[in-house]
């Protein structure tokens, strides 16, 4: 599946309409296709946030029970930065598969 956009633009050079054809390249990984490539990364993501989330809500309990609050806020922020990258890498997956979807109709 690929997708194609068009795009028209006037050349300086000549003054008349140029209609490009732009299309992502996805033999430049050799061997296997974007979407597997994407399908691989998936899981790299989603370890990574959870292992983030993990630490952060830890230091994030042991830093209330201390009473740091400068710890507590800098643990916060971890664990809300680890839901969202682990959001934004679903959400990323699913409009990719939309935008290819729709490139492909035109």
């Amino acid at each position: 599946m690929t997708a194609v956009m068009r795009s028209s633009a006037l050349t300086p050079m000549s003054g008349h309409l140029v209609i490009h054809m732009v299309a992502p390249d996805f033999s430049a990984v050799t061997g296997t296709s974007f979407p597997e490539v994407l399908g691989a990364l998936l899981p790299v993501v989603l370890v990574t946030a959870v292992a983030v989330l993990v630490v952060s809500a830890f230091v994030w309990g042991v830093a209330a029970s201390m009473g740091s609050w400068q710890t507590v806020a800098k643990a916060r922020v971890g664990v809300l930065v680890a839901l969202g990258g682990a959001a934004l890498a679903g959400a990323g997956i699913a409009w990719l598969n939309w935008l290819l979807m729709t490139g492909a109709r035109f």
